[in-house]
């Protein structure tokens, strides 16, 4: 592994540490800085690697007498709050045919769309000194020292506002007993095109206790001045950083895949991949909706009620008009779901060994194949 590390107030100044060396892993540069402050920048865009990182941090630093500031950017992502709803927040479909990954951080708070025009900024610090409102007064004022007119403020609800309407910064935090990390965003020069696309649910009918994002416009903040790019933007708010607690710490790179430096790391980064963590971990939640079918000669309206717990079909019945489609073959896709996952894939296996149990009917086999689509679609 290397870490570099340089001054962002003089970048041409750079030291190298290498694994073959003494003291060359994170933990030695974390007890290098003693009892002061330390800022770490991902060499990582993978989203579950820097999760995982903040996760390893909380978990194996002594927060007490120190203070972080990690900052990381992630290839396109979309990463929903620990108590939400992926089937209520996100565009599972459109997710899935651009090849978006879904990540459940370990954090409360909204979703939230991650690309290389996003901007993430981590705080760590003991649970005592724990402050939201100074981590914040560190965004808006590095903000400001690169443009002293904008307008910037942090709200009640821990937001950034540009100009009082648009949002540039969503947070969440994690309190541990002794430890606690509060995270924030930075729309820099985000897809905002994209963003809106998977931000816009299909499954209508979610009912469930699950905390819901609140939309707000959003804007990024190279339409505001274009010289504002990320790699600008994190060199001003490190310095900031370090003016804002006294610090005179100097940004060292990390690579959050480093077994070797960061012990358990890669363990961590595959409990926020799996499937039992991102969808799983869904509060239990009901859906009672109403969807159209219909083939060349006839349109119907069909029912869906479905109780999903950990992300498993508990109970479900799909009602389909008797004259549309014969009433024990909605029942038996209905007992079949049962069990399963809610998940497109494992549906549409049930589908299809269901179908091939049809007699030889093409107009029945067309019908059935159309009710399995609609139902995976809402998936």
């Amino acid at each position: 592994m290397i870490l570099r590390t340089f001054s962002t107030l003089c970048a041409q100044s750079q030291v190298c540490f290498r694994s073959a060396r003494a003291k060359s892993t994170l933990s030695a540069v974390i007890d290098e800085t003693g009892k002061s402050g330390l800022i770490l920048k991902s060499l990582s865009t993978d989203i579950f690697e820097n999760l995982a990182l903040e996760d390893w941090i909380h978990d194996h630093v002594d927060l007490q007498n120190r203070s972080i500031l990690f900052l990381w950017r992630n290839a396109p992502a979309v990463v929903i709050g620990r108590h939400q709803n992926p089937w209520q927040e996100c565009n599972l479909q459109v997710m899935r045919q651009k090849g978006i990954p879904l990540a459940r951080r370990r954090s409360g708070g909204g979703t939230v769309f991650h690309d290389l025009g996003n901007v993430n900024l981590t705080f760590f610090t003991s649970k005592k000194n724990y402050d939201r409102h100074r981590n914040l007064q560190v965004v808006t004022s590095a903000l400001k020292g690169l443009r002293p007119d904008m307008d910037v403020r942090a709200t009640e609800r821990f937001d950034i506002m540009l100009n009082g309407h648009h949002k540039i910064s969503g947070t969440a935090a994690k309190l541990g007993r002794t430890a606690a990390y509060h995270h924030c965003t930075l729309l820099c020069s985000a897809d905002r095109a994209l963003l809106s696309a998977v931000l816009k649910p299909t499954c209508q009918g979610i009912k469930s206790n699950a905390t819901q994002s609140v939309p707000s416009p959003v804007k990024n903040l190279l339409d505001e001045d274009p010289t504002l790019d990320c790699d600008t933007i994190m060199d001003s708010v490190a310095s900031q950083y370090n003016t804002e607690f006294g610090f005179s710490s100097p940004v060292t790179l990390v690579d959050p895949s480093d077994e070797l430096s960061l012990p358990g790391i890669q363990r961590m980064a595959r409990e926020l991949l799996a499937w039992e963590w991102t969808f799983g971990r869904t509060p239990k939640f009901s859906i009672c909706t109403t969807f159209e079918l219909k083939n060349d000669t006839s349109i119907c309206n069909s029912t869906l009620n479905m109780d999903i717990k950990n992300g498993i079909i508990e109970s479900c019945d799909i009602e389909v008009p008797s004259d549309w489609l014969p009433v024990e073959l909605s029942r038996e896709f209905s007992l079949h779901l049962v069990g399963g996952k809610l998940c497109p894939y494992e549906t549409s296996v049930i589908a299809a060994e269901l179908l091939r149990t049809i007699p030889q009917n093409k107009e029945l086999e067309r019908k059935m194949y159309n009710l399995c689509r609609r139902v995976v679609f809402m998936m």
